[in-house]
């Protein structure tokens, strides 16, 4: 009968075998449990760790990058906006308050398209619905009057607004930078951002638009005032640091051609969508009115 040193020199042998085939097992000790937990505990912190420092090496590696204009990826990042920024900025942009830079306190972090697009596609149809609506109610009261929808002032208001939301920026954005020293361009405005700003500029003229409905024409004009000077107002505050280091005569002819191009849209709009009809006294056959004279001939003629 074997005794229990045997039996534990015995046990050592076979782990020994154990060990010589395989070198790389992990082994336990069982006569302390207190040891084994402490050690798969740290087991499964290790290995805790090797998943957070393979997934910080992956983030790391595979960080997204902006592929070429042909691609989505590149124009994702423009639409990469939530509701209250959006929000945000259409709020500085129908109170503009002096010395409040449009740039600097609301696009400068995060300057998108999404905003700006929708708001341009929104005035298109704003325009194009109240203008048809404000010609039929200017009108009502003519009897020779057929109401027939005007579908291709959709067409002239998508190329006007879109037209000058693109290229009124282009055009402002490469005269400052080539007016701008090497040391202004560093924090000088990209061309995205001045997109942004005039895009967020036109959202005034959307209600303003709808409220261009009431057919009085003092009225009309009085609203194209007030979306100019507020809508101006943004543009001015946001560029005029931009040319202020200037000559004062390209500073001010700056700011002047910014501002007249802004009115001139809206101008055009109103002349072009929003015509209010004006009503002569009704003439009846067989009369005739001389400018000298104030009373009616009749001409007949005689049969022969």
């Amino acid at each position: 009968m074997t005794s229990p040193d045997d039996l534990k020199f015995q046990e050592f042998d076979e782990a020994a075998d154990l060990l010589s085939s395989n070198p790389g097992a992990s082994t336990l000790s069982i006569s302390s449990p207190a040891a084994a937990a402490s050690s798969e505990e740290v087991k499964v912190d290790l290995s805790d760790d090797e998943d957070n420092q393979q997934e910080s090496s992956e983030l790391l590696g595979g960080e997204k990058q902006t592929g070429g204009f042909w691609t989505f990826e590149y124009y994702q990042s423009f639409f990469n906006v939530d509701t209250l920024q959006v929000l945000d900025r259409i709020k500085g942009s129908v109170m503009p308050l002096p010395g409040r830079n449009f740039v600097k306190h609301h696009i400068r972090s995060n300057p998108d398209l999404y905003g700006p697009f929708w708001i341009c596609v929104t005035l298109v149809f704003s325009v194009a619905i109240s203008g048809n609506l404000s010609t039929f109610l200017s009108e009502m009261g003519n009897t020779d009057y057929h109401y027939r929808p005007e579908f291709h002032r959709v067409s002239i208001a998508a190329v006007t607004v879109f037209l000058y939301a693109w290229l009124v920026p282009l055009g402002v954005w490469g005269f400052l930078t080539w007016r701008q020293s090497v040391e202004r361009q560093i924090s000088g405005y990209t061309f995205l951002e001045t997109v942004c700003v005039y895009g967020y500029s036109l959202f005034i003229y959307i209600p303003t638009s709808i409220l261009w409905t009431i057919p009085f024409n003092w009225l009309q004009w009085l609203l194209i005032v007030i979306a100019m000077v507020i809508s101006g107002s943004v543009l001015v505050i946001t560029f005029w640091p931009a040319v202020r280091d200037d000559t004062k005569l390209t500073a001010f002819a700056t700011m002047a051609v910014i501002v007249s191009l802004h009115a001139l849209l809206a101008v055009g709009c109103k002349l072009y969508f929003f015509q209010v009809a004006t009503y002569t006294g009704p003439s009846h056959s067989g009369e005739q009115i001389t400018p000298a004279s104030n009373h009616t001939s009749f001409t007949s003629g005689k049969p022969q």
